[in-house]
């Protein structure tokens, strides 16, 4: 049973990872689809995207083709998002009456059902329900969205919290490019899925996240953002 109760007007690191560890998103596709239901299911409202979903094929051309209209009501602000190939990572806030759990469920429901029929499978495809932490303290606040963003290191470089990054630029230039995560929304100041309007303002210039994500890149701050992202509900893949 979920001992967390969901505010409003506070923040929470939601995540969840594939039943026993499996691959939640085998293609490129299978990422798309997702981005574009965390757009589509954040709304009171409750049509049905099903041909939506089926003939977009990017979330720019969903979110152009479905623009927010004027008393959309959201169920939940999105900070900040990563998709691994086993996980995900979801920064949010709700903004109506049970958002979070009535967003959730929407979303893996959608995408099971979606990955199901595209792989003649049955059955649960992640883990449980969701996992959650209520984010308190202001460190974690901030340092969330580097530990969401920086989750994609660890595809160029497994071993870069040990052993230190050996090509900064590189490396931020891979989180940068990263389509599965909202970093690039934050550096180019283009927001689709996320709303950095509910969220404390820690990045206001381009420079300010490339100067973040430096900070926890540099090898005398691993140790630091190991521990920290222990704290904040580390999913071990």
């Amino acid at each position: 049973m979920r001992r967390i109760t969901f505010s409003e007007g506070e923040y929470y690191h939601v995540y969840n990872r594939g039943v026993d560890k499996r691959t939640v998103f085998t293609r490129p596709a299978e990422y798309t689809r997702f981005l574009m239901s965390l757009y589509l299911f954040n709304d009171e409202e409750s049509p049905d995207h099903g041909y939506a979903l089926s003939s977009a094929r990017s979330l720019a051309e969903i979110s152009e083709a479905k623009p927010r209209q004027k008393g959309w009501k959201p169920l939940v602000a999105i900070g900040a998002h990563s998709l691994m190939p086993n996980h995900f990572h979801l920064y949010m806030t709700p903004l109506a009456e049970s958002g979070i759990s009535r967003f959730m469920q929407r979303l893996q429901t959608a995408y099971t059902m979606f990955f199901n029929r595209e792989h003649e499978r049955s059955g649960a495809l992640f883990q449980g329900t969701f996992k959650a932490q209520h984010v308190t303290r202001e460190e974690h606040a901030k340092y969330l969205f580097s530990y969401i963003h920086l989750n994609c290191a660890a595809l160029l470089d497994k071993d870069w919290k040990e052993c230190g990054v050996r090509d900064l630029k590189k490396m931020r230039n891979h989180i940068l490019a990263y389509p599965y995560s909202s970093a690039a929304e934050y550096a180019q100041n283009k927001h689709v899925v996320t709303d950095p309007r509910y969220f404390p303002k820690y990045f206001r210039t381009a420079k300010d996240v490339d100067d973040h994500i430096d900070f926890w890149l540099q090898s005398k701050a691993a140790g630091d953002f190991r521990g920290l992202a222990s704290e904040m509900g580390s999913i071990q893949q």
